[in-house]
């Protein structure tokens, strides 16, 4: 039996981070964390704060914005559980910059500004789709890329674009209803229990899928023959990574030389 050296996920440690660093190039996260500081006007929040000259400070609307879509972005829709992954998860530090806001002021802040919420939401997520960064988020839909000069094509482009934001103003608006519903009904460890066990199933049924169509496909190989069932006879699993894409391709490229030799 060889010998490996021994790990345990389940297991902490003092690690000395940048949370800048975590917040890579290209992500979604990324981009969530940009738009919300160098792009967006959030003076619409400033008026409701009465702080100025006495009083805690409050928690940054520039915060509380970036953790909150991040975490619809995962479906996550509970105040508590946002919390939670503020006290544990990586991205979510790097996004709050460590800060942990309590669960009612998450809960507080979406109550409060439903309307600026969703528009906040809908010009990053828009941003985000045409630079392709939605493909393994909740909020992917079908793609519709400006082009480089967008004059030649503006109202046909223009009609793509409305078409796209109205599916996604409704699927912000669910998030949000969905995120005031649970803070009604109290989840905490029972929703996150759920999600986790979900999450777990989804797993396993894509994995029984893909193993089942391996092993078919082996059994139909024939001697110096590639399989008779070709990537269309995978299940749909939705694969969005630049990975997958360029396996598929070339597939193809390869199945097309042997053809024609």
């Amino acid at each position: 039996m060889p010998k490996f050296k021994p790990y345990n996920y389940n297991q902490t440690s003092m690690v000395v981070i940048n949370y800048q660093d975590q917040l890579q190039l290209g992500t979604f996260e990324h981009a969530i964390h940009y738009l919300i500081d160098q792009k967006l006007d959030l003076s619409i929040f400033n008026p409701n704060y009465k702080n100025d000259d006495g009083g805690r400070p409050a928690y940054d609307p520039a915060i509380l914005l970036k953790i909150i879509l991040f975490a619809y972005s995962k479906g996550i829709t509970s105040s508590r559980e946002i919390q939670w992954c503020c006290e544990t998860n990586i991205i979510f530090k790097a996004l709050s910059c460590d800060s942990v806001p309590h669960f009612t002021t998450i809960a507080s802040f979406v109550s409060s500004y439903p309307k600026a919420i969703e528009e906040l939401f809908e010009q990053i997520l828009l941003v985000c789709h045409q630079q392709g960064l939605l493909g393994n988020e909740l909020f992917a839909i079908d793609g519709c890329k400006m082009p480089s000069n967008a004059a030649k094509e503006w109202s046909g482009t223009l009609k793509e674009l409305e078409d796209k934001r109205d599916k996604l103003k409704r699927q912000i608006r669910r998030c949000l209803n969905e995120h005031k519903k649970f803070d009604k009904q109290d989840p905490d460890t029972v929703e996150r229990q759920r999600r986790s066990q979900q999450t777990l199933d989804t797993l396993n049924k894509a994995f029984d899928k893909v193993d089942q169509f391996l092993k078919t496909a082996a059994q139909r190989m024939g001697q110096g023959k590639r399989p008779k069932g070709s990537l269309m006879l995978l299940p749909k699993l939705h694969f969005h990574h630049p990975w997958w894409s360029s396996k598929k391709q070339y597939y193809r490229q390869s199945v097309g030389k042997n053809d024609n030799q």
